[in-house]
């Protein structure tokens, strides 16, 4: 969750209202209001005024900022949110964006506006830094979703072009640098080009936003261009720009932007981005942008989900007091979330605004009517009692990962074409090495096994824990199933050793077991055997063929077994 700092006399400036002077607010009051936002104070430092602020919710951008929490306290003790008059305003003729072709391919949106009337004091320049790195980094996935430029407006002529260029066809001298450099040098030497520049591998043009002069803006998502990228302190006039993989997000985010520099006092002028093909707003999209749609939800549906009878009226003012425009029905309420917020996926988004609101407080708790006592699942407990057995026997346990990759479940164990080798496997997988789900145990012991030559003979090792196994029968085509599975490996290591243990294991678990040979290809041939309890197949034992132990880079033999505490549980 993010944490963010902010300044205690600045803070109380953006929660006076317009025209009033700022109080002073405790710390105490400070950490009542942040229950309104999710909020957790994690410091604060009494010389500086700095307070450090953990934020719960991921699904509130705006609220990664000292405006957007200044903006929902506000808003509280208001009533109401007072709108921003930006939002449909139309833009001059003389600002607006021009979108080069060929960009759908790389980064293809951008949104984009002017800010002037706000002097940039220290404070706020520190929080617009902030914003923009978290923002940026968590919202806009480490820049390659969203990322934002803020520039000195008064030395931008408009129109603006956003196009591709040739990576050695541009220079300029980068943010944190004092060299002229091409696009493909900041990709190499720049520190930011170094961090983002994978975000734009295999592009044989890169994008550059560049203004009528023909002066380079920025290099997004990389870096702005120093000359007209570096706000200072006392800077009042500023051109905000976001560009971007996902149309909603970039411009969501520059709603944000547009709304904390509007509660700073600065006005916000909106700019028109052309297109040279029509996006899913448009080819002419005036941004900042309201992307909201009002949306209606049932009364019965709020009150059944705070286990309170509320009124038209208390979830009207709850949901208005906290930023939102509504309008009460018979029985419902319309509601629409403010332009700076886009989190409204479902009808508990608003049943859990309605309870923040309100205060949990405000709700009377229920004693439960039924006494219940809580204790261990029957898998828990054969689990635990198959974990007591295997330390009493000598065995060390492990604990692994379920996921992992084909090569290690199938291929290493020669399960290639085979039913044995039937997995879950994960679509779009981000790597290889977490694509699937062992359907077995037995390769995540292996995997320790090879990693550990260079430790004392025997090696003796168990893990207890969950696999996915295939089933076209289950409602969601496989079963997850609590396993577990054990191996010796030394010099010596034969089927009787680990028999032995299987014998122990069953006697004190109270069940007669039988061994029925096995044809499985990651065994020896008969050196394996089906592990059989009441007359249901639960496991498998035996020494693993020498191509197995060869694709691990194992030099020792081993045995090993594997049993499904599940179905054993249910034998119980």
């Amino acid at each position: 969750m993010p944490t963010i700092s902010i300044y205690k006399d600045d803070f109380e400036s953006l929660l006076a209202s317009t025209g009033r002077a700022k109080r002073a607010v405790s710390i105490e009051q400070v950490e009542e209001w942040l229950m309104l936002v999710k909020g957790e104070l994690k410091g604060h430092n009494a010389e500086t005024g700095e307070l450090r602020v953990e934020l719960q919710d991921s699904n509130r951008p705006d609220l990664w900022c000292c405006e957007g929490i200044a903006r929902q306290i506000r808003i509280k003790q208001q009533g109401k949110l007072k709108p921003y008059a930006f939002f449909g305003k139309k833009p001059k003729s003389s600002q607006h964006l021009i979108v080069g072709p060929g960009l759908e391919q790389v980064r293809p949106y951008v949104a984009a506006c002017t800010a002037k009337g706000y002097r940039v004091t220290e404070e706020g320049l520190a929080q617009l830094i902030q914003t923009q790195e978290k923002l940026a980094d968590i919202f806009g996935h480490k820049r390659k979703t969203v990322s934002i430029g803020i520039y000195q407006l008064s030395k931008i002529q408009f129109p603006v072009t956003y196009e591709l260029v040739k990576p050695d066809e541009a220079r300029f001298t980068p943010l944190g640098m004092e060299t002229v450099m091409t696009l493909s040098e900041i990709l190499m030497v720049h520190p930011k080009g170094l961090e983002h520049g994978h975000i734009l591998a295999g592009q044989s043009r890169l994008p550059l936003l560049r203004d009528a002069k023909h002066q380079p803006l920025s290099f997004p998502p990389i870096i702005n261009s120093r000359e007209v990228g570096e706000v200072r302190v006392g800077d009042d006039e500023l051109f905000v720009e976001v560009t971007g993989t996902d149309l909603p997000m970039v411009v969501l985010t520059l709603n944000i932007f547009a709304a904390n520099l509007a509660d700073r006092g600065a006005a916000i002028e909106p700019i028109e981005v052309q297109y040279p093909k029509s996006t899913p707003l448009g080819k002419r999209v005036v941004t900042p942008q309201d992307l909201g749609k009002p949306r209606t939800i049932q009364l019965k549906t709020i009150e059944q989900a705070l286990g309170q009878e509320l009124g038209v009226k208390t979830v009207k003012q709850a949901l208005e007091v906290y930023g939102y425009d509504v309008s009460a029905g018979k029985g419902t309420v319309k509601a629409k979330l403010p332009p700076y917020r886009q989190d409204l996926m479902h009808a508990m988004d608003v049943v859990e605004d309605v309870a923040v609101s309100r205060g949990y407080g405000e709700f009377v708790p229920v004693m439960p009517a039924q006494f219940t006592v809580g204790g261990l699942s029957r898998i828990e407990q054969t689990s635990d009692r198959a974990r007591e057995l295997m330390v009493g026997l000598g065995f060390q346990e492990i604990i692994s990962n379920i996921l992992g990759s084909p090569d290690n479940y199938r291929s290493a164990m020669r399960l290639d074409g085979t039913d044995w080798g039937r997995m879950v496997e994960v679509e779009n997988a981000m790597a290889l090495t977490f694509s699937c789900l062992r359907q077995w145990m037995l390769p995540s012991l292996l995997r320790v096994e090879a990693a550990s030559s260079r430790a004392f003979y025997p090696h003796r090792l168990f893990e207890a824990g969950e696999v996915a196994i295939p089933d076209s029968t289950h409602e969601l085509g496989s079963r997850t199933e609590v396993v577990l599975g054990s191996l010796i490996a030394h010099a010596g290591a034969h089927f009787s050793e680990l028999h032995s243990c299987v014998d122990v294991l069953f006697y004190y678990f109270g069940k007669d077991y039988s061994l029925d040979p096995v044809q499985h290809p990651s065994f020896l041939e008969g050196r394996a055997g089906r592990i059989v309890v009441a007359g249901k197949p639960l496991g498998v034992i035996g020494e693993f063929h020498p191509e197995v132990l060869e694709r691990w880079q194992i030099a020792v033999p081993v045995v090993a077994f594997e049993v499904n505490l599940s179905q054993l549980a249910e034998l119980a």
